[in-house]
């Protein structure tokens, strides 16, 4: 971004108010909830206030309430905050009553690139509305490695290209409409199995294999002119030696390789200073002076601002950090703040606030973006798709099962209106053995079984964590050859149910927002044809790249059943209730 570079008055003129601490605490990013109570956004306000930090990121709350939060906020801050959130699919992955867009690995399953930009548009609407100015993403790792805990589908696959022409596009639709995009996580979090949260992952790659794959998505990001790169919490031992250090309190990692060797010139931030991948070898304090030291521009999610401030002006007064530095640092982020407007600041307005963030063209993209990303891995016989004449004539009893769901799901209900198809519901675990075998003898009585596959919430999963008794019992419906499987989760996770590759026919939608289960719907009753493809290597059965295709029906032939005409066959057939558990988030 050119406009990091550039001398500005109005940068010159906020920054001669600032002391050398309030230049320090510039650099530095708080987190913020707006659902924690008054109390908690009253010492949010007086950290603020007292010690002048440069900004806010953003996570569970409601869009009326942080609003309201951010113009207390900002009627205290001496200089205008600049306000972000981890939003990958948006502002509804943090917020109550608000869209939630596509994952990237549903995005990726779409071939059409543009999507990735219309997305970020629209979540630059979204921001923009709600008073922020930085979006921490796009995710720009290849996840190569299914093992992965902490990426996987938040990443746009595992082809280089794909990632890297879908991440500039995403980019672009933010930056385009004034929010600045940071691709993370620098230099490449794809190939791990450890989650940084929690640990410190290895990395023991070679400069040269780094160059061929992880570093190919953030040199064209660079080029394309990324307002933000994180830098992640990962230990790469051939490009730096001292033992237990993060890439994000690297010299060689975040300033040789990423500011000289890329030339990157843009806000370099690092990933939460909370996290045990910088924790657990480096205490607070030490590590926010390291991660300076190392080069970043941006200090995210500290443990305490008070400790790292002290501790940040003794380095100063050792001569380990020039303030000539820190005063560069903060001119770079007033720069940014001057970029995305924060020198006409204005107070947000919270009429018709919720009406604005569900706008007809967000319902419109969802749509578009399901419909083009469902996947037939399976289709044997040509199963799908399902016209209720052929199952009428052939006298074929159907029935729909949800595993995850505590009551008939979306998908359920379009298929009761499309074939008459009566809903059973099972929870992921804990279901009474009584209650298994009273499903399994209702079963008996039909000839093809919809199984529909959720994981514990809305976001998918790695782990869907069902009970052995749950996963035996649907593994055991896959071997009768009825089933046809529909799975709303993380793609990764289909190897978790044996035998699932045999089913009669296999169609993931990768999440189980409502568009996309109307969308599996629309393929599985011929009234869409399937175009997405699988983007990821999930194991021998599920490759890359996989994704079968087949016409839609007649208009005639899609139409809803004629209900007289198909309730005659179920007529015997009573879906049995719920099982009283504890509710699920499943639609």
């Amino acid at each position: 971004m050119q406009a990091l570079n550039t001398e500005s008055e109005w940068v010159d003129s906020v920054f001669n108010t600032l002391t050398p601490d309030e230049r320090i605490a510039q650099l530095m990013i708080v987190e913020g909830y707006s659902n924690q109570g008054k109390k908690y956004e009253k010492d949010l306000q007086m950290l603020v206030k007292k010690y002048k930090v440069g900004g806010i990121i953003f996570f569970q709350g409601g869009p009326i309430r942080q609003a309201r939060l951010t113009n207390k906020l900002q009627a205290v801050s001496k200089v205008p905050l600049m306000l972000s959130m981890d939003a990958e699919s948006g502002v509804g992955m943090r917020l109550d009553s608000a869209v939630q867009y596509p994952l990237p690995m549903l995005l990726a399953a779409a071939r059409t690139d543009s999507f990735a930009y219309k997305m970020g548009a629209e979540i630059a609407h979204e921001f923009r509305r709600l008073g922020m100015h930085l979006n921490f993403a796009p995710v720009a790792d290849i996840n190569n490695n299914p093992a992965n805990p902490v990426i996987s589908y938040r990443a746009f696959g595992e082809n280089k290209e794909i990632v890297t022409a879908k991440s500039v596009a995403f980019m672009k639709g933010m930056q385009h409409n004034g929010v600045i995009a940071c691709a993370k996580h620098f230099p490449g979090h794809g190939d791990t199995d450890v989650d940084s949260h929690f640990d410190l992952p290895v990395v023991p790659f070679t400069r040269k294999r780094l160059d061929s794959l992880e570093l190919y998505p953030f040199r064209e990001l660079i080029k394309e002119g990324v307002g933000g790169i994180m830098v992640a919490h990962l230990n790469i031992p051939l490009l730096d030696e001292l033992p237990n250090i993060p890439a994000t309190l690297s010299y060689p990692i975040t300033t040789k390789l990423l500011q000289h060797d890329l030339g990157y010139k843009g806000l370099v931030i690092t990933d939460a200073m909370v996290m045990k991948g910088v924790t657990k070898y480096h205490p607070p304090g030490v590590a926010e002076v390291k991660a300076l030291q190392a080069g970043n521009d941006i200090l995210e999610r500290l443990v305490s601002v008070p400790v790292a401030l002290r501790e940040i002006k003794a380095a100063i007064k050792r001569g380990e950090i020039s303030q000539a530095e820190i005063d560069r640092r903060c001119k770079k982020v007033l720069k940014a703040k001057l970029w995305v407007g924060l020198n006409q600041y204005k107070p947000i307005e919270t009429k018709h606030l919720y009406g604005d963030l569900h706008s007809a063209e967000s319902d419109k993209l969802n749509r578009e973006f399901a419909e083009a990303s469902v996947t037939v891995l399976r289709n044997h016989k040509n199963t799908l798709p399902l016209s209720w004449t052929k199952l009428y004539k052939n006298k074929t009893k159907v029935a729909s099962i949800s595993f995850g769901a505590s009551k008939p799901t979306v998908f359920q209900k379009l298929a009761q209106e499309q074939i008459q198809a009566p809903a059973f519901t099972i929870n992921r675990k804990n279901t009474k053995a009584r209650e298994l075998r009273n499903l399994r003898k209702a079963l008996k009585k039909y000839d093809l079984l919809l199984i529909s596959i959720y994981g514990p919430n809305l976001r998918p999963s790695n782990n869907l964590g069902y009970g052995k008794p749950e996963t035996e019992f649907l593994n055991e419906l896959v071997r009768s050859g009825k089933a046809v499987v529909l799975f709303f989760d993380n793609a990764y996770s289909l190897p978790q149910f044996e035998g699932i590759q045999n089913a009669r026919a296999l169609v993931v939608g990768y999440q189980q927002i409502t568009p996309v289960q109307k969308a599996v719907a629309k393929v599985v009753f011929g009234q869409l044809k399937p175009r997405g493809i699988l983007p990821v290597t999930v194991n021998a059965h599920f490759k890359y790249g996989a994704g079968l295709t087949f016409p839609i029906l007649a208009p005639a032939l899609a139409k809803p059943a004629p209900a007289k005409l198909i309730a005659q066959q179920h007529k015997k057939a009573t879906p049995k209730k719920a099982p009283s558990r504890k509710k699920s988030n499943s639609r």
